[in-house]
This record gives structure tokens, sequence and C-alpha cells, in this order.
């Protein structure tokens, strides 16, 4: 039912039960004070009923925001504010007049698993990520690219999980180049093996999540699981994988290519990396930040990007990434006016 006024347009939702009720405001009404601190309308609940009274655009925003966490309830999700936040971000528009988003309903994202392990669901946040997981499903091979935090990696590795139960795969190869960020592999202690472990070590962790962790050694061994860096793969074609390179904005040009063109038959490859994070020596190119000008347009190459929008840490990692992108930005229209200022100064001197 909808009444309109001079001032506002009010619409109210009838929840079928109370149980269901219950579960869509949260413990002592926690998630519907998400839902209040997100909007400007004024949201009230009364027995089974809610009342929403602000403008014709945003009460269509909020309307959608509770149909899509019914939806969450009568699937068995449990809401946290986080599902909350996340069904706001996916819908809210991009420009203040534009309707509310309706490309894929925020309730098949939350509800799309990945991989049940260990007592946990892997699945996609955000609508980004479920475009970047679905690519991987349709493309050999697929360019994950977006800042610290937004699962590039991670749902990378269970999709690839996934697969080998599934017996699609009959490996997983994990690999990261061995950049040095501070430290110098030389002066670290211990043997070859022991001073790039530091480097592999997050995709140890993300195995431990993923896998039972007395398994993991015995798949090792037999290379059905195998974490090397990326100078490893070099001369090898690997036939029946899922390959993952990590890390690939340390890639140099002509390793990026090496890496690629060690797709063999019934394999796919998932490249993650982050180009504002780049640890290679001053002058080199990453073939990362390169890649999508030469493979662009290449049927069954994807490339995905995830923003700071995506980051599923913390929610200041997302404040962090936004901060450093502004802070690039006016770092680069500082230098451009800089150099365009020695340009016209050095034009002046020459008519001199």
């Amino acid at each position: 039912m909808v009444e309109s006024t001079q001032a506002s347009t009010q619409v109210r939702i009838v929840v079928p039960e109370e149980h269901t009720m219950v579960a869509l405001l949260g413990s002592r009404d926690e998630l519907l004070r998400t839902v209040e601190d997100s909007f400007a309308s004024d949201i009230h609940v009364r027995g089974t009923e809610i009342t929403i009274t602000g403008t014709s655009t945003e009460t269509a925003l909020v309307k959608r925001v509770f149909e899509e966490l019914l939806q969450l309830v009568k699937n068995g999700t449990p809401l946290t504010p986080e599902d909350i936040e996340r069904t706001i971000g996916m819908l809210r528009p991009v420009g203040a007049e534009e309707p509310p988003q309706a490309e894929v309903r925020p309730a098949d994202v939350l509800t799309m698993n990945i991989l049940s392990a260990r007592g946990r669901t892997i699945r996609p946040k955000t609508l980004n990520q479920k475009h970047y997981v679905d690519a991987i499903d349709a493309h050999t091979v697929v360019f994950g690219i977006g800042p610290a935090g937004t699962g590039k990696t991670y749902l990378a590795m269970a999709k690839a999980v996934k697969a080998l139960q599934a017996k699609e795969v009959n490996r997983i190869i994990l690999t990261r180049p061995a950049v040095e960020a501070g430290e110098r592999l030389g002066y670290l202690p211990g043997s070859l093996y022991e001073k790039i472990d530091p480097y592999l070590r997050p995709l140890y962790d993300a195995l431990h999540d993923m896998l039972d962790p007395e398994s993991i050694p015995k798949l090792m061994s037999s290379g059905t699981i195998e974490v090397a860096p990326l100078a490893y793969m070099r001369g090898r074609t690997l036939n029946d994988s899922f390959i993952i390179l990590d890390e690939a904005q340390n890639t140099s040009a002509e390793q990026m290519k090496m890496f690629l063109t060690r797709l063999g038959f019934g394999s796919k490859i998932v490249v993650t990396g982050d180009v504002t994070q780049i640890d290679l020596p001053a002058g080199q190119t990453s073939g990362l930040g390169t890649i999508e000008n030469i493979l662009g347009g290449i049927d069954d190459i994807a490339f995905r990007r995830l923003e700071s929008t995506d980051v599923v840490r913390h929610k200041l990692v997302s404040a962090i990434v936004d901060a450093y992108g502004r802070h690039d930005e006016r770092s680069r229209n500082s230098s451009d006016g800089a150099r365009s200022g020695r340009q016209r100064r050095s034009g002046r001197d020459r008519q001199r």
C-alpha cells in the first residue's frame, strides 16, 4: 500500500510471520538500526508491519533492501550487520537521482555457495566478487585486479579447491613472485626454501582455511597441491591444473609472458594483483600493469576489477584504500602541474 502526500511517500511492508520479523530486525533491533542509520527515511515497526516514510526514491530503495533481507531470511541465512551493509551497497544507486540497481539480486549474491569447508561456507559478499567468481567459471584465463582485502586470491583458491574436489582438475598450483619488499632474500636466514617461505605463507594460510590441515602435507607431497615461487614455473607445461598467480603486480612483463604460456590442456589460470602496490625496482614495468592492453579482447580471457567497496576486511581497510587513492591522485595532479609549468618556462626561454 502506498499513500502519497506533498512532502513524502509512505510505503508499508507486511512480514508474514512473527519469527521472520525477529530474524529480520535482529537481537534488540540491531539489524533495524543498521538500516535506519543508512537512510534519512523514517522507518517504523509495529507488530509484523514496517512503515517507511520519506522521498519516493529513497522509500523505493529501502523497500528493496527489506525485500532482499526477507529473502535471505527465508533462505535460512542468518543476517548480520555486515550483510545489511553489503545489501544496501549493492542496491544503492551511483547517482543521487537514479532508481535502485537491479542487475543482480543481493539475496542471490549472498547465498551463492562456492565451498563449504571446516564448518564455514565461502561465498561472494559483493556484486563485483560475484562477477569475478562467475568469470572464473566461464573463462580459461581470468585476471582479478583490485586492492587488498577484496577477496581476489581467497575466492580463486576456493574455486580451485572446489574444482579439485569435483575432479575437474588433477592438481592445484599456487605461485607468487619472490620480490623483496624491504628485505633482500640473500640476507634472510636459512635454506632457499626457508628464505622463500614467508612470501608463500599467505597461500598456505588460505589452504588451511579450506582443507583439513592434516591432509595438506599429503596433498603437497603427492604433487596434488604445489606452492612454489614463480621462477619455478619456467620451462613447464601445466595440464589439468588450476593455476593461481598471486601478487602479479610484482611480475615483470617477461615473467608474465612466461607464466601465461605455461597453460596446458584442461587447465585454468587465475591471476590476481593490486597495481597500486608494486614492489618492483624503480623503472621496471609491472607485467600486470600492461597486460590488459596486450590481451584485452581475446576470447576466453576475462578481466575483472574489484574496488574499495568490495573490501571484506575491517571497515577501516576500505577507508584506507580510498585515502591512498586520493593521495595518489593529488600527487599525480601536482606532478603534472609542475611538469606543465617547466614546459611553459622552457618555451618562454627558447622564445627569448
